[in-house]
C-alpha cells in the first residue's frame, strides 16, 4: 500500500512538472510572438514615416523650385543678348562688335549726307530758268552756289561751260557727274567689307569653340552630353552674332544704294532740264 502511494505521489510531481513545464514554455513562446510582433509593427510605422517625409520633402523642394521660377524674373531683350554676348567668348564677340559699330558708323554718316545732298532739282532748274530769262547769268551761278547737293553743283558746272557750246555743256556736266557719283559712293566698300567680315569671324569662332569642346572631351576620356553641348553652344554664338551684323549692315548698306540711285537720277533729270532751259533762252544754239 505504500509503495502504491508513493508510485502516485511520483506520478503526480513528474506531471505537475511536466504541466508546468509547457505552461512555462507555452508563456514565453506567446511573450516572445508579442514582443516580435510589435518590432515588426514599430518597424512598419517608422519606414511609413520615412516614406512620409521623403514625399513632403520632395513636395517642398517641387513648391520651392516652382516659387523661385515664379519670382526670378525672365531675362529678355537686351539682358539676354548680353548673356549670350559673354558666353561667346570676348576674343571674336568683341571683333564682332567692332565690325558692327564701324559699319553702323559708316553707314549713319552716308545717310546724314545723302539726305542733305537730296535737293529739290526741278525747283532749283525752276530757279535757274528764271535767272536766264532775266539775262542774268550770275545769278544763275549763284543760285547754283547756294544750294547744296551734287545737281547744283552739275548744274553749275554747265553753266559755266555755256559759252562753249551745247557739247562743251554735255561733256563738263558728264564729267563733274562721275567725281559726285564717286563722292555719293565714298564709304560704301568699307560697308561692305564689313557685311563680308562679320559673318567669317562668326564661323571662326564656331570653328574654333568645336576644336576646344574636342579637346575637352578628350582630356576627360568620355563623351558627356553637357561637355560636348556646352562647347556647340559657344560656338554657335559667334555665328549667330556674326550673322545678325551682317543682316543689320546690309538693311543700311541697301538703303544708301536706293538712295544713291534716286540722287543720281535727279542729277540726270536736272542735266537734261539745263540743256533745254539753255536752249530756250537762247543761251546756247
Amino acid at each position: 500500500m505504500r509503495k502504491l502511494l508513493a508510485l502516485l505521489l511520483v506520478l503526480g510531481m513528474v506531471a505537475f512538472t511536466t504541466d508546468y513545464a509547457v505552461a512555462q514554455d507555452g508563456e514565453q513562446t506567446v511573450g516572445e510572438q508579442v514582443i516580435e510582433g510589435a518590432e515588426n509593427a514599430a518597424e512598419t510605422v517608422g519606414d511609413m514615416a520615412q516614406d512620409a517625409a521623403e514625399t513632403v520633402g520632395e513636395a517642398a523642394s517641387d513648391l520651392g523650385d516652382a516659387a523661385a521660377n515664379a519670382v526670378a524674373p525672365k531675362k529678355f531683350g537686351h539682358q539676354l543678348l548680353k548673356e549670350y554676348f559673354i558666353q561667346g567668348g570676348w576674343q571674336f564677340m568683341a571683333l564682332v562688335l567692332v565690325c558692327l559699330i564701324l559699319g553702323l558708323a559708316f553707314c549713319i554718316e552716308r545717310i546724314i549726307t545723302l539726305n542733305l545732298a537730296s535737293a529739290n532739282t526741278d525747283k532749283l532748274v525752276a530757279r535757274v530758268d528764271d535767272a536766264l530769262r532775266n539775262g542774268d547769268m550770275a545769278q544763275a551761278k549763284e543760285i547754283c552756289k547756294s544750294t547744296p547737293g551734287p545737281a547744283a553743283s552739275i548744274i553749275h558746272e554747265g553753266l559755266k561751260r555755256s559759252g562753249g557750246g551745247l557739247e562743251s555743256v554735255e561733256k563738263a556736266m558728264v564729267s563733274y557727274g562721275s567725281v559726285q557719283m564717286g563722292l555719293l559712293e565714298k564709304g560704301l566698300v568699307w560697308i561692305s567689307l564689313f557685311i563680308a567680315i562679320a559673318p567669317m569671324l562668326g564661323f571662326m569662332g564656331t570653328v574654333i569653340g568645336m576644336i576646344t569642346a574636342f579637346d575637352k572631351i578628350e582630356e576627360v576620356g568620355d563623351i558627356n552630353p553637357s561637355i560636348v553641348a556646352g562647347g556647340i553652344k559657344v560656338a554657335l554664338l559667334t555665328t549667330v552674332f556674326g550673322l545678325i551684323t551682317a543682316i543689320i549692315l546690309q538693311i543700311f548698306y541697301n538703303y544708301i544704294v536706293s538712295k544713291i540711285d534716286s540722287i543720281v537720277n535727279r542729277m540726270e533729270d536736272a542735266s537734261t532740264s539745263l540743256v533745254d532751259v539753255l536752249i530756250d533762252n537762247k543761251v546756247i544754239s
